[in-house]
């Protein structure tokens, strides 16, 4: 009779499972250095900004810049296609533009006027779901970007690289764009509807903030 010997077992994969459990900490490191407090959060500050993460956390250091770039998405949602790829494509090209003349040092008057004003009118636009041609609503888009680009742009310290900050606070708009498509998908419903138009009117009314603080 003929006896049959068990395979040996192989030891555990202690590598592995060690190396999967150190897959697990790059994300929780990079939330970290996201959350990581920094001066650089208050966009108001001029020369704290350097480097790829500062850029990436500057479009959320102040409401204004939060709550107009969500507001494109929400009204790119309203709009339909194209609107609702072509104004948030819009918005970071033109805001890059801007980015670059802060960077350079290229003056703009009434930059955080320009933030606040956006605010009010993107606020507006969606408030009353308006519909006016598509050139003229990524115009409109555009025009408010270079204010956001430039209030970017001016942050950067003399001899810190302009590139990593810049595609940082590009990502983060994109990011922010696509949250509010994401909110403005409701749209297909009435109550969504609804809810867009007076989110429109919370973000009208967060500008008219916005600009009394700019003005005084």
């Amino acid at each position: 009779m003929t006896t049959v010997t068990p395979a040996p077992q192989s030891p555990p994969l202690h590598k592995g499972g060690e190396r999967k459990g150190e897959q697990h900490l790059v994300p929780l490191l990079l939330l970290f250095l996201f959350f990581l407090p920094s001066a650089a959060w208050a966009h108001v500050q001029q020369g704290q900004a350097a480097g790829f993460l500062n850029g990436l956390r500057h479009p959320v250091s102040g409401l204004d810049h939060v709550l107009a770039m969500v507001a494109v998405g929400l009204w790119g949602a309203q709009l339909g296609a194209p609107a609702i790829w072509l104004l948030p494509v819009t918005f970071p090209l033109v805001m890059a533009f801007g980015g670059f003349l802060g960077l350079v040092g290229v003056p703009l008057p009434g930059v955080e006027v320009g933030v606040a004003a956006s605010a009010i009118l993107l606020g507006a636009l969606v408030a009353a779901e308006a519909r006016p041609p598509l050139w003229l609503g990524a115009a409109v888009v555009g025009f408010f970007a270079v204010f956001h680009g430039h209030a970017h742009g001016t942050e950067l310290p003399a001899g810190q690289s302009g590139m990593l900050y810049s595609v940082g606070f590009v990502t983060a708009t994109g990011c922010l764009h696509a949250t509010g498509i994401a909110i403005g998908l409701i749209h297909r419903w009435a109550w969504g509807r609804t809810a867009l138009r007076v989110a429109g009117a919370v973000v009208a009314l967060a500008g008219v903030s916005f600009l009394w603080r700019a003005l005084s």
